[in-house]
């Protein structure tokens, strides 16, 4: 008798990583097999506060970290998080004796060896777009070198970029060499899984797309939000599941009812980045002098660096609060733009909701997907960086007004309502999407 389809899913523990790979899941799962999502114990506290979800099942191993632990001491220690990761996920595997496929993230693709030692298949899920992963593969195939040589890169199916458009480990060489190595890991077995499915959809990036599609078995699957935001066929689905900070739900929620339509600036710099003390005095005011409502998200660990009493002073125009649910307040009728770091499930989220984007990278891949939202996709404006990497209050204010306010701004709305349009099309019946998972979970189901 043939087993049961069920599939096993594991993230690398980030928020950016887990949601959208528990998204995934969701969508698997709708189809008809079993999915368990395996979450390691770094971010144990927060499995509890991952949703109830009638359609997948949530469980833990150990990944080695210890109390305290930050998510750079993590990256730094890859070969523990690997050794100990590979032996829990192996012990899982055994012990359950269940599964016929294992979906790992891109950034431990030694779980290949591991699921194929234990005679299931596997296959990598990549959560950057896929113009960054093109990036990352041209740079391990040496197609780019070391130092960067003059001031643009020239790479098939991708636009003309320039270096501060390619992700910040490369052009700041040396800055963050752990997470280059993290980046190129990626492609250390890229030649061997016989799917691998991106966070992304073929109507974003078609000729990167085709173009990979043409060397690998590429199936893009996204955009990874919930189902009740885009084609409304997943029932219940309108959270991720996971927040790893408590969101301020009522308070948000309910200042953005008091707003006009299209009369707020949404700002969140996501969960990782710290903006030096300079630059948030910088925003502080920049925001302050727009005259625009403003709705901050402010991390507890970042509130220190608010100039004194800017929260007393901008009471009656702004909101700072330490986290938010963010799809809903994108999703809010208010929010007339996006101030954002530009991380990708960031800009899957503004682009599958049609608000237009003010982007401000910050690192890793976040310069390039800034580089298509102004260039490519043509749903925002970037900020422009003083001699010292500084994004002033003035151009700030400028920025802002500009998309709130100005003929352009106007244009990138009407850009973003057509991307909505494509991104619902794209995980709807019969969507370029909803495809390529029907046809992953039919041969899967035959095999």
């Amino acid at each position: 008798m043939a087993k049961e389809t069920h599939i096993l899913v594991i993230p690398y523990p980030i928020q950016g990583h887990i949601n959208p790979m528990l998204q995934f899941s969701k969508r698997l799962a709708s189809k008809g097999p079993k999915v368990t999502f395996l979450v390691t114990n770094s971010i144990s506290k927060s499995k509890e506060a991952l949703q109830p979800t009638s359609v997948v099942t949530v469980d833990t191993i150990s990944d080695g970290s210890k109390e305290g632990e930050t998510l750079e001491t993590l990256i730094a220690t890859l070969d523990r998080f690997r050794l100990t990761v590979s032996q829990s996920l192996s012990e899982y595997i055994q012990k359950q004796n269940c599964f016929n496929f294992l979906v790992y993230d891109c950034c431990m693709p030694w779980a290949l060896d591991v699921a194929r030692q234990l005679g299931l298949d596997g296959a990598p899920f990549f959560t950057q777009s896929c113009a960054v992963n093109a990036i990352y593969y041209h740079l391990d195939r040496g197609t780019i070198t070391l130092p960067l040589q003059g001031p643009t890169v020239s790479l098939p199916t991708l636009p003309a970029l320039g270096v501060s458009d390619l992700p910040s480990v490369i052009y700041h060489t040396g800055s963050y060499p752990a997470l280059l190595n993290l980046g190129l890991l990626q492609f250390s077995n890229i030649e061997q899984p016989n799917w691998i499915f991106f966070s992304s959809f073929m109507e974003l990036e078609p000729e990167v797309v085709n173009w990979m599609a043409s060397q690998w078995p590429v199936k893009t699957i996204g955009p990874a939000i919930p189902s009740m935001y885009l084609d409304k066929r997943l029932e219940d689905d309108k959270e991720y599941g996971l927040n790893l900070f408590k969101p301020n739900v009522d308070a948000c929620m309910k200042w953005l009812d008091t707003k006009e339509i299209g009369s707020v600036v949404y700002a969140s710099f996501g969960s990782l980045a710290a903006l030096g003390e300079e630059q948030m005095e910088e925003l502080s005011l920049g925001l302050k002098n727009s005259n625009c409502y403003f709705l901050w998200v402010v991390r507890e660990s970042e509130e220190k660096k608010l100039p004194g009493n800017f929260i007393e002073e901008t009471t009656e125009r702004g909101l700072v609060v330490t986290w938010c649910p963010q799809l809903d307040v994108l999703a809010h009728k208010a929010i007339g733009c996006f101030m954002t770091h530009c991380g990708w499930n960031s800009t899957l989220e503004a682009l599958s909701l049609g608000v237009p984007m003010v982007a401000m990278p910050q690192w890793t891949d976040q310069p390039t997907n800034a580089k298509f939202i102004v260039d490519v996709w043509k749903v925002g404006i970037r900020i422009k960086l003083d001699e010292n990497s500084i994004a002033t209050k003035e151009e700030i204010e400028f920025r802002i007004r500009e998309v709130m306010e100005g003929e352009r701004g106007k244009e990138m709305k009407m850009n973003s309502l057509r991307w909505k349009e494509l991104a619902i099309e794209a995980v709807d019946e019969g969507g370029s999407s909803d495809k390529n998972i029907e046809e992953f979970i039919t041969k899967l189901s035959h095999s």
